[in-house]
């Protein structure tokens, strides 16, 4: 985690405006407590409303990635940008959508890790490429288009650009770990 607390605090049911419990109150239907991203997000209620109907086509049935696929890319990108909130809420996501806990750790080595199929190695490869370089060069590319669709290669583009703004504003201000959550220690400290 890059910071010990919250610089935005997230909004609490006792204090939330009848704008933020809109907004909330679909997300406690779900059952289980509301995360603490979703609690700071409606700080600002227009954001949230764009932020939360692109979010949900990228963790949707019309995003073209299987689940798998899709989580490989969101826990590299929030591995590389530090994200310890985004790392651990997708961990349990990722085991859900079929990763093993040694696949999932592995993900820290990226794509030159033993054991990837070259499919999965282009995914890595190609988040890599866009977290250096804000572009998928062509040898990436190149991999991604010898195993996915054109469409699905356009989500992984979709995919890390979502993954990338959620880890900045994440760190950026302070969202800490739901109750219950245990940081990897590889992401503590800045």
């Amino acid at each position: 985690m890059r910071l010990d607390k919250p610089r935005i605090e997230p909004v609490a049911d006792a204090t939330a405006t009848p704008e933020q419990r809109e907004l909330l109150a679909p997300l406690a239907a779900r059952g289980g407590p509301v995360l603490n991203v979703f609690r700071t997000l409606i700080k600002d209620p227009e954001a949230a409303k764009a932020f939360l109907a692109w979010g949900n086509y990228i963790l949707s049935h019309k995003n073209a990635l299987p689940p798998r696929e899709r989580e490989i890319v969101i826990l590299r990108i929030g591995y590389l940008c530090r994200s310890g909130y985004e790392w651990t809420q997708h961990h349990r996501i990722a085991l859900q959508s079929g990763l093993s806990a040694g696949e999932i750790e592995r993900i820290k080595a990226g794509p030159e890790a033993p054991g990837w199929t070259p499919a999965e190695a282009a995914l890595l490869q190609a988040t890599d490429d866009l977290h250096n370089d804000r572009f998928v060069g062509n040898v990436a590319w190149a991999a991604l288009r010898a195993h996915f669709t054109e469409k699905q290669c356009m989500d992984v583009v979709f995919t890390v650009g979502q993954y990338t703004q959620v880890s900045m504003f994440l760190n950026s201000f302070g969202v800490q770990l739901d109750e219950g959550q245990v940081l990897d220690p590889d992401l503590a400290g800045p």
